[in-house]
């Protein structure tokens, strides 16, 4: 065993005289951290993880961890009988794994029993304008799907015939593999081959389904979207996935919310921002204009003072979108932009000249009364 591998206390972050329970729990933490499903393409993680879960099974066992601590790696490889010194030579990673937590990850027969005793999720996208989004509403939407078969009513057999039990798993869906390794037997699950982890065998396939239990149908659905969902959220419908094997419960729908781009509003979090154009009398006299908001065919008063000058903001209190969780709403900020015109009708040529020769003559008269 080559000595360049790391120190499996140094991996696990654990003192040398650390307990069952502590070195337990230090890799239950750097497992569930650096497992691949938790970082899917990841090949560094994998790699911590490999290491982490090699450290694990050394300490974790009485004699292996006796003889690392008396020997080091040297030890365990001069022990290894017929493996090169791999301790995890004939079995896969997912196999500890999956006896520390169970279906957390997905691994083991806890997770292969998880996963057959619902059906598949199914996820769809929702488009929505900033209007629906801020008020809430209800859609209705096909949504494409397996459903149970009717005419073998997710039996999977043609009429007058019903499914055997698999001789191979016995009904069970997994089959137990038995591997001999340097730490002795161990019992590997995985899915029967046989009858692809479903326990039963159909000799004669239902004419309709082609032996699935499953059709292709399009179902239209009603989805409640609450207000103040925002791009990206996901929803979730219990229950509308697609049925699950042997008559398990059906899956999930999970429908991610596509805030539409809107022609004025921008939105950042609660907050709605809208740009409003005023021409040089209204920012130097001062008025009152009206403003969209989201809320249809509303308008709201903002006052414009004397004096404005471009890029100021108001606020509309109360005028953005309303929180998710059910308290206060965000504010509206309208932002002015002095706008110059790039085209002038001749009268108003003639004002803006009257006024320039206006601005030119007080500007002498200012500089002269400073002398």
């Amino acid at each position: 065993m080559s000595s360049s591998k790391k120190d499996p206390y140094e991996v696990l972050g654990i003192q040398r005289n650390a307990t069952d329970v502590e070195i337990k729990k230090a890799y239950r933490k750097l497992a569930r951290k650096n497992h691949p499903d938790a970082n899917p393409g990841d090949e560094k993680a994998e790699t911590r993880f490999k290491e982490v879960a090699e450290a694990y099974s050394i300490l974790s066992d009485p004699d292996q961890r006796a003889v690392y601590d008396r020997l080091g790696w040297g030890g365990l490889g001069a022990t290894a009988g017929g493996t090169g010194g791999d301790p995890f030579a004939g079995f896969g990673f997912g196999d500890i794994f999956s006896s520390i937590f169970g279906d957390f990850f997905g691994g083991g027969t806890s997770s292969r029993s998880r996963r057959q005793s619902s059906g598949r999720s199914i996820r769809i996208v929702i488009p929505i304008t900033f209007e629906e989004a801020a008020s809430g509403i209800e859609k209705k939407v096909d949504v494409k799907k397996n459903v149970v078969c009717d005419v073998c009513k997710g039996s999977r057999a043609a009429g007058g015939t019903s499914p055997k039990r698999c001789s191979v798993c016995n009904g069970s869906g997994v089959e137990r593999i038995q591997q001999r390794t340097r730490f002795g037997y161990m019992i590997n699950e995985t899915s029967c081959r046989n009858c692809k982890g479903l326990g039963e065998i159909v000799d004669h396939p239902c004419p309709e389904c082609k032996g699935r239990g499953m059709v292709g149908k399009s179902k239209k659905i009603t989805v409640k979207i609450p207000a103040g969902i925002n791009n990206g959220q996901r929803l979730r419908v219990s229950g509308e996935g697609e049925p699950g094997p042997r008559g398990a419960p059906q899956g999930d729908l999970y429908v991610d919310i596509q805030l539409k781009k809107h022609k004025y509003f921008h939105r950042e979090r609660n907050e709605v921002i809208y740009e409003q154009k005023i021409n040089f009398a209204q920012a130097a006299l001062g008025d009152t204009i009206l403003v969209p908001t989201l809320v249809k065919g509303e308008k709201a008063k903002v006052k414009i003072p004397s004096g404005t000058q471009s890029d100021t903001i108001f606020r509309l209190r109360g005028k953005g979108f309303p929180n998710l969780q059910g308290f206060g709403k965000g504010n509206m900020h309208v932002i002015v932009r002095v706008e110059t015109p790039k085209k002038l009708s001749a009268k108003e040529k003639e004002l803006f000249s009257e006024l320039l020769v206006f601005w030119d003559k007080k500007n002498k008269e200012s500089k002269k009364g400073s002398k």
